[in-house]
């Protein structure tokens, strides 16, 4: 989820002060909270289940492109050669 500048960017005097403050927000949010030094990101935080979440997904977007790519290159197998080598 895309975050929104006006509730999820904080200062690291924040963080430090209020911890739990920010990781609930993140967490009942489902969106990251940029943390922020003299005004520049330095960090973020994300509840955990958003963050496996896109560690998922962005592993299968890899399978999908390697998959795109060993098409493009020629390197696919028949529907009954696979069916084959798995026993079906």
């Amino acid at each position: 989820m895309q975050p929104k500048f006006s509730e999820d960017v904080v200062p690291l005097s924040d963080l430090k002060i209020n911890p739990v403050k920010i990781v609930n927000h993140a967490k009942d949010s489902h969106r990251p909270i940029l943390v922020t030094s003299r005004g520049r990101g330095i960090a973020v935080v994300q509840g955990l289940d958003e963050y496996e979440k896109s560690i998922e997904e962005l592993a299968f977007i890899k399978a999908v492109v390697k998959g795109m790519l060993d098409i493009k290159e020629g390197n696919k197998s028949d529907i009954s050669d696979v069916k084959a080598r798995l026993g079906l």
